[in-house]
C-alpha cells in the first residue's frame, strides 16, 4: 500500500501508510528471535487514535486510483505517487534537520574556551592519559628486558584494548585504526582491538529510550511494535538496537549517542591540540601542519555526533554508488532521525574480517575486498566523496554476496582537480617521470606554487628506481606510502586532510585483505580500474597522460596499450565503445597537429608491417624450390631486410592484431560503433589527416620497391653496395 502524506510527528497518532492502521492492533504473540527471550513487548496505545477515520478515508481514495485509470493513466499515477513519496521524505528530512539544530559544531576557539577556564579538568584527564599510556609502556619495557616480549603478547594486547577502552571514544578511534592494520601489530593485538569496532562497554538501556523519546518527541510504544531488550551493538559514539517500526513493519537498526560523548571528545581534542602546538614548534622532521590535521579530524568526528548529518551522507552515498549490483547501502527513516538518533533499514551480514563465517556462506573475502577497492576508488577518483571510515565494523558481507557500508559518520571529499592529479600521479610513476611527479604536488595541493621543485626530483629517483624494479601491480601500498613519507619529511610538504583521509581508507582495505592473503596487493586490484579511466574518461588532463604513457621519444609503445586494454577490460564497466571515440576526437581536434604527426607516423609504419608481415608469411608458406625461382636465387628472401627487422615487423603486426582483437573481444564491442567514426572521418581535417596517411605509406612503399628493384646481384658482396 501506498505511504500516505501525513508525519508522525504531526501527532503521536498519525501515521504514514495504511499499513499503520493494521499496525495499532498488531502484536506478536511470542517474540521475533531477535530479540530473545526478554523481548520488549510494545503494546497498543489507549483509546483510538482520532483521526483514523480520516486516515482510512485517505486510504480507500488513494487504493481506489488505480481502478480509475488503465494504459497511460496507470503510468501517470505510478509518477505522482513517486512525485508524493519524494516530497513527503524531503519534508521528513527537513523535521530531522529541525530537531538536530542545536547540535554542535566543532571550532578551535569553542573548545579552547571552553576547557581554558577548566585546569583542574585538564589537569585530571591529562594525569589519566599518561598513567594509561605510561603504564601499558612500562609493561611492554619489563617484557622486553625481561625476555617475555613474545610470550606476554596477548596479554598486553588484552591490556592495550582495556585503556583504549577506559580512556574513551578518542583512544578507541585509535584502536580501531590499528585493529586492520596487520603489517603493523601483531595477529594478538589486532584480534583484541578488533573488538573496539563493535563490542565497547554499553550505557544503561533506560537511557537509550528515554533519548529515544526525547529526542523524537513519542512514546516508545508509538514508534515501535518491538526492540531488541539490549544493543546488538556498541561503539565508539553509540549503541546499535534492533526494531520494528510500528507503522510498517519493516526491521530496522536504531543507533543512540553515548551520554556525555561531546564532553569526553571535546576535553580530548583540546589536549591533543596543545600536543600539536609543541609538535609543531620542536619537531622539526614533522614537516606538515599537525594542529590543522587535528582540527580537520575534530571537525569529522563531531560531524558523527550530528546523526541527521550521518543520514544525509549516507543518503548522498547510496544515490552515488549503490548503482552497482554489488553494493548495499541502508535506506534512512527520517521520521524517526534527530541529532541523536538514527534510524535506518536493517542489514543481515558478517564483518569483513570474519573470513570463516563468510566462507561458510559460499563467499569469498578477496571478491568482497575487491569490491570494497573498486568502490573506493570511484569515491576517491570519479565522484571525491567517501568513505573515511571503512574498518571491519562498518563493512558487511550479507549472504547475497553485497558489500554492505555503514556508518557514514566520517566522510571526506577529494578536490576535483586532485582526482585527476592522482591517476596523472600514477602514470608519471609507471614512466619513471619523476619531473613531472614532482609537479603534481602542485596539483595536489601539497606544495605551494612559489617552492622549487628540483630538489625533490632526485629523492624521488632514489626511492622509485628502487621500487619499480618490480612491476607497479606487485608494490604493496604500504611501500609506496612509507617511501612518500621518507621524502614528504625531507622537504617542505604541507600534507592536505583529505590526503591523510585517502590513506586511511586505503591502508584499512590493504589491512583487510591480508587478512585473506598476505600476498594481496592494492595497486594489483586497482590497476584495471585505472587502464579504464585512462582509455575511455575524455577529461583533458588524463587525455594528456595516456599520450605521456603511449608514446616515448616519437615512437608508439603498443606493449603499454595492449597492456592497458588487458587490465581495462579487467573492469566491468570497461567499453570499448568509450575507448575509442575520446582518442579520435582529440586527434582531430584543431590543436591537435603535434598529435597527428606522431600518429601518421605510426599509421605508416604499422600499415607497412601489415603488408611486408602478409608478404613474408606468404612467402614463408611456399615450398624452397619455388622460393628459389621467386627470389632469383638470393637468400636475402623476398624483401632487403635482416632477420632481426623482420622479426619486429612481425612482431608489430602481430601486436596491432591482437590489440584488435581485444577490442573486438569485449563485452560490449559492436561494429556499430565504428559509425560515428566513419561520421567523424567526412570532416575536413580528417580527409587532410587520411590524406597524410595515405601519402606516408604511398612513399615508404615505394621506397621499399624501389630498394627491392636496385638491390644488388646476389654474386655481389654486401659490402660493396
Amino acid at each position: 500500500m501506498s505511504i500516505l502524506p501525513l508525519g508522525p510527528l504531526q501527532s503521536q497518532c498519525q501515521d504514514q501508510s495504511n499499513n499503520a492502521i493494521s499496525s495499532w492492533a498488531y502484536q506478536w504473540s511470542s517474540p521475533p528471535p531477535w530479540c530473545g527471550s526478554r523481548a520488549i513487548r510494545i503494546s497498543r496505545p489507549k483509546g483510538a487514535c482520532k483521526r483514523r477515520q480520516a486516515v482510512i478515508s485517505q486510504a480507500a481514495s488513494v487504493e481506489a486510483l488505480p481502478a480509475l485509470a488503465d494504459g497511460r493513466g496507470s503510468t501517470a499515477i505510478q509518477v505522482l505517487r513517486g512525485a508524493r513519496d519524494r516530497a513527503n521524505d524531503m519534508q521528513a528530512e527537513a523535521k530531522a534537520m529541525a530537531r538536530a539544530a542545536n547540535a554542535s559544531v566543532y571550532t578551535p576557539e569553542l573548545v579552547s574556551n571552553k576547557y581554558r577556564s577548566r585546569p583542574i579538568k585538564v589537569l585530571r584527564r591529562t594525569l589519566e592519559i599518561l598513567i594509561g599510556v605510561g603504564s601499558f609502556a612500562l609493561k611492554l619495557v619489563l617484557d622486553q628486558s625481561n625476555g617475555q616480549l613474545d610470550q606476554n603478547k596477548r596479554i598486553r594486547a588484552a591490556d592495550l584494548r582495556k585503556i583504549c577502552t577506559k580512556l574513551g571514544p578518542t583512544f578507541v578511534k585509535i584502536g580501531q585504526g590499528l585493529s586492520t592494520r596487520p603489517d603493523l601489530c601483531p595477529p594478538e593485538y589486532l584480534e583484541e582491538l578488533s573488538q573496539l569496532q563493535d563490542a565497547l562497554p554499553t550505557f544503561p538501556d533506560a537511557e537509550a529510550f528515554s533519548c529515544i523519546e526525547k529526542e523524537l518527541g513519542l512514546p516508545l510504544d508509538s514508534i515501535y511494535s518491538s526492540i531488541s531488550p539490549s544493543p546488538i551493538a556498541a561503539a565508539s559514539l553509540g549503541q546499535v538496537y534492533k526494531a520494528q517500526l510500528k507503522y510498517s513493519g519493516q526491521v530496522v537498526a536504531v543507533k543512540v549517542q553515548r551520554p556525555g560523548i561531546e564532553e569526553a571528545i571535546g576535553l580530548d581534542f583540546y589536549l591533543l591540540r596543545g600536543l600539536g602546538f609543541l609538535i609543531n614548534k620542536y619537531v622539526d622532521i614533522i614537516s606538515s601542519d599537525v594542529v590543522a590535521l587535528i582540527d580537520e579530524f575534530a571537525r569529522r568526528v563531531y560531524q558523527e555526533l550530528n546523526y541527521v548529518q550521518e543520514g544525509q551522507n549516507a543518503r548522498r552515498f547510496k544515490k552515488l554508488y549503490a548503482d552497482k549490483q554489488d553494493v548495499l547501502v541502508p535506506d534512512i527513516f527520517w521520521d524517526y532521525t534527530s541529532g541523536k538518533v538514527l534510524t535506518m533499514e536493517w542489514v543481515d551480514g558478517v564483518k569483513l574480517n570474519e573470513q570463516a563465517a563468510i566462507e561458510r556462506q559460499g563467499l569469498k573475502v578477496l571478491d568482497l575486498v575487491n569490491t570494497g577497492i573498486q568502490c573506493s576508488l570511484r569515491q576517491l577518483l570519479e565522484y571525491g566523496y567517501f568513505h573515511a571510515d571503512p574498518h571491519p565494523g562498518n563493512l558487511l558481507a550479507t549472504p547475497e554476496g553485497k558489500l554492505a557500508f555503514l556508518d557514514f559518520g566520517m566522510m571526506s571529499e577529494t578536490p576535483e582537480e586532485a582526482r585527476y592529479a592522482i591517476i596523472g600521479h600514477v602514470v608519471h610513476m609507471v614512466n619513471r617521470d619523476y619531473e613531472a611527479m614532482a609537479r603534481d604536488y602542485y596539483a595536489l595541493d601539497f606544495l605551494s606554487p612559489d617552492v622549487d621543485v628540483s630538489p625533490i626530483v632526485p629523492a624521488l629517483r632514489n626511492f622509485f628506481d628502487d621500487a619499480l624494479n618490480s612491476t607497479v601491480s606487485e608494490l604493496n601500498f604500504k611501500t609506496i606510502v612509507d617511501g612518500l613519507g621518507a621524502v614528504l619529511y625531507q622537504y617542505p610538504f604541507n600534507v592536505p586532510a583529505y590526503y591523510a583521509l585517502i590513506l586511511r581508507s586505503l591502508t584499512v582495505l590493504e589491512g583487510l585483505a591480508l587478512y585473506a592473503d598476505p600476498n594481496f596487493k592494492v595497486l594489483a586490484a586497482s590497476y584495471p580500474y585505472f587502464a579504464k579511466r585512462l582509455l575511455t574518461d575524455p577529461n583533458p588532463y588524463l587525455r594528456d597522460a595516456l599520450i605521456e604513457l603511449l608514446f616515448k621519444d616519437g615512437r608508439f609503445r603498443w606493449n603499454r596499450l595492449e597492456n592497458l586494454l588487458v587490465q581495462g577490460r579487467k573492469d566491468r564497466d570497461f567499453s570499448a565503445k568509450d575507448a575509442l571515440q575520446p582518442v579520435l576526437k582529440l586527434l582531430l581536434a584543431p590543436d591537435g597537429e603535434e598529435l597527428r604527426i606522431l600518429v601518421i607516423k605510426e599509421a605508416v609504419r604499422v600499415t607497412e608491417a601489415v603488408i611486408l608481415g602478409t608478404v613474408i608469411d606468404t612467402y614463408n608458406s611456399i615450398p624452397n624450390p619455388m622460393r628459389t625461382l621467386i627470389v632469383s636465387g638470393n637468400t636475402a628472401g623476398p624483401l632487403m631486410m635482416s632477420d632481426t627487422e623482420q622479426e619486429n615487423m612481425i612482431k608489430l603486426r602481430d601486436q596491432v592484431f591482437r590489440i584488435w582483437r581485444l577490442l573486438r573481444s569485449s563485452e560490449n564491442f559492436d561494429p556499430a560503433l565504428l559509425q560515428p567514426i566513419l561520421q567523424v572521418l567526412q570532416e575536413p581535417e580528417a580527409r587532410s589527416f587520411g590524406g597524410r596517411v595515405i601519402g606516408g605509406i604511398t612513399q615508404r612503399l615505394a621506397a621499399r620497391l624501389l630498394q627491392q628493384v636496385l638491390r644488388a646481384p646476389p654474386t655481389v658482396p654486401a659490402s660493396t653496395l
